[in-house]
């Protein structure tokens, strides 16, 4: 048995020596930034769905509020987002469920308490 454990132990190194050396490439993910829009493709009965990336726009969208404090406050979402809004609380979120800092996420301390009460209320719901 002891025999096994040293013999994966060393296989284990081995492959973590492979899989992050200096030749390997990572040509899977696409890069951090980056636009994506979402196309449709189909193929008699099978449908495709696939997101492709496009080139970032020459200008950012203003926001309707610019002196705002915070993110929510600056694009006016006050009272507009609620537990089941997913992809703007995950924005906020650490990828364990936890959430981040405000140092972080710029928010000012009513939007975080409201933001942290929503990711609670989403975690209970399980969205």
């Amino acid at each position: 048995m002891a025999a096994l454990n040293v013999l994966l132990s060393g296989c284990g190194r081995f492959l973590r020596g492979l899989l992050t050396g200096p030749t390997v490439t990572n040509w899977a993910r696409p890069p951090a930034r980056a636009f994506r829009e979402v196309v449709e493709i189909q193929e008699g009965k099978t449908t495709i769905i696939e997101g492709r990336i496009t080139g970032t726009p020459k200008e950012s969208p203003n926001p309707p509020n610019p002196s705002g404090q915070c993110p929510i406050c600056r694009w006016n979402l006050k009272h507009r987002y609620s537990y089941e809004d997913v992809l703007l609380l995950s924005q906020f979120i650490r990828p364990h469920g936890g959430m981040l800092p405000r140092r972080i996420t710029g928010l000012c301390q009513e939007e975080h308490r409201k933001i942290e009460e929503c990711v609670k209320m989403a975690h209970r719901a399980g969205t």
